[in-house]
């Protein structure tokens, strides 16, 4: 097992997969701002998506998709409107989702939760 960052990155790329398996094209990954991070920014049509992704190595931890804590979620919302405001992107769909990763390798679960959590902040 690598870093912490090395696993984030291999878990990211199971969410990149999964979101291009089902249409979506991936237009950013790790983009940053003085709010946060969005460690995936994807649209499908008109449809934004700022996804969130949790990865654990076990499910004896538990689904990782329930630490995205409401401080994280805000977090993500205003890197999203900074990233909305920054790319001059006006009247599209938003939407947050979350993509929860749990295990490695071949036999890795990868989760998508569409509308995980909205901007209500």
């Amino acid at each position: 097992m690598g870093t912490r960052r090395d696993v984030g990155d291999v878990a990211e790329a199971e969410g990149v997969r999964l979101l291009e398996s089902q249409g979506f094209r991936v237009v950013a990954r790790n983009w940053t701002c003085r709010y946060g991070e969005l460690d995936i920014v994807a649209e499908q049509g008109e449809l934004m998506c700022f996804v969130e992704v949790r990865m654990r190595s076990t499910a004896a931890w538990g689904d990782p998709s329930h630490t995205v804590s409401f401080a994280k979620q805000r977090r993500v919302v205003k890197a999203a409107l900074h990233y909305l405001f920054q790319n001059g992107i006006d009247g599209r769909m938003v939407r947050f989702d979350v993509i929860s990763v749990v295990g490695q390798g071949e036999h890795a679960r990868v989760e998508h939760l569409p509308a995980a959590f909205d901007a209500g902040m």
